[in-house]
């Protein structure tokens, strides 16, 4: 029996004040030119606010924490690289509103970490109007992959490679009466279609799916819905406040059932704690953010430290590791950067090392990094064991 299984069957049976700090521009100041001799600034519209806030503010604090890194040595061709954020409360309308502002203002050179598969949907034609480059979406949509989007660069998996990989390992397992709990949402959705085609090719069949409110409001309902379908493991397709809600209840009525999520499902493991966080799966594409025996993670934490920031999810690394591309980008761009030169030297991108992990965007659109997907269980002191 393997680490990953024995963790998982057993258990079955400062951000305010981060985000006034250095490198960041609050959106009253966005008028600014996207670049001079002496600086160089990059936008983000993400949530600030609403059920995915602390997420958010976390994915902020890792680009600052990188772009910072690069500041105390000189910069970038001696420009100092800086950050606009704008809050949309993961609403997709308020992203495409801040983007356009951005646009309209040639206030940014390029976005970083757009939050939300919704959300960065609505961006898409704005961005490539523009030839705005989007690098690092927090998103693993099939659907915003394909060969006309010239200027999206994921780095992430898609959700497809993760519910695949993750419902295999449960089937592996012997855990085939799966139910699963989904977003009543475009990402949520697709997901549960992904994972009912990887259950199909094991010949398996979901034994319940249940929709889930954003905002959780039908958590207790949906556990109940669970407890009846008799249930032998829960895949959530989900992401959001509104999951600990559901797990708290979920634990609450069948502590010892499996539940294992994607990579972006748990989203708030304080409030969760460690009695009903630990045991919980995921798919896991990076290192966890408290494991120090990767370099990636003693590089991001180093950086982290150096500005005073304390994360208290994974968030801040993806992010982190998002910027550090972005870096590499502008780097081989050159000192006559423009738009359609850091889109050309970002597709240029082959075997670039961030610690442990190696990105290779492919050779034309779509631009996805290789990165691979692991079982990751919740151990009892909160670090995702792989």
């Amino acid at each position: 029996m393997t680490l990953n299984r024995r963790l998982f069957l057993s258990r079955s049976a400062q951000t305010a004040t981060a985000l006034g700090m250095a490198v960041w521009l609050p959106s009253s100041q966005a008028a600014a030119e996207a670049m001079s001799s002496k600086h160089v600034t990059f936008g983000s519209s993400l949530p600030l606010t609403g059920p995915l806030g602390a997420s958010g503010k976390d994915h902020v604090m890792g680009i600052q924490a990188a772009f910072a890194a690069v500041n105390r040595a000189g910069g970038i061709h001696g420009r100092e690289l800086r950050l606009i954020t704008m809050d949309d409360a993961y609403q997709p309308a308020k992203s495409a509103e801040n983007v356009q502002r951005m646009v309209a203002e040639n206030s940014v050179m390029a976005l970083v970490s757009q939050v939300g598969t919704p959300n960065t949907a609505a961006l898409l034609p704005i961005i490539e109007k523009a030839g705005l480059p989007l690098v690092g979406p927090i998103t693993g949509s099939g659907a915003l992959r394909n060969p006309q989007l010239r200027n999206v660069f994921h780095i992430r998996p898609s959700y497809g490679e993760e519910v695949t990989r993750m419902v295999e390992q449960l089937v592996k397992m012997g855990l085939s009466n799966i139910a699963f709990v989904y977003l009543d949402n475009p990402f949520g959705k697709e997901v549960l279609a992904q994972g009912k085609a990887a259950l199909a090719a094991a010949k398996l069949t979901a034994s319940g799916e249940f929709a889930l409110a954003f905002d959780g409001k039908n958590a207790a309902e949906v556990a109940q819905r669970v407890e009846d379908s008799r249930a032998g493991a829960v895949f959530l397709a989900t992401t959001g406040s509104g999951v600990t809600d559901f797990v708290i209840a979920l634990r609450n009525n069948m502590g010892s059932i499996p539940i294992v999520g994607l990579s972006v499902t748990y989203s708030d493991l304080p409030r969760l704690g460690k009695d009903k966080a630990q045991g919980l799966a995921m798919a896991s594409i990076f290192p966890s953010f408290k494991s120090k025996k990767f370099a990636l993670i003693r590089e991001h934490q180093a950086d982290m430290d150096a500005m005073g920031f304390d994360a208290p999810t994974g968030s801040a690394v993806e992010s982190w590791i998002n910027a550090r591309v972005l870096i590499e980008g502008v780097r081989r761009a050159g000192r006559d950067l423009h738009r359609d030169k850091l889109r050309a030297s970002l597709a240029s991108i082959r075997g670039f090392e961030v610690g442990e992990l190696v990105i290779n965007f492919s050779s034309a659109a779509p631009y996805v990094g290789t990165l691979p997907v692991k079982l990751g269980v919740m151990g009892p002191d909160l670090t995702l064991r792989v």
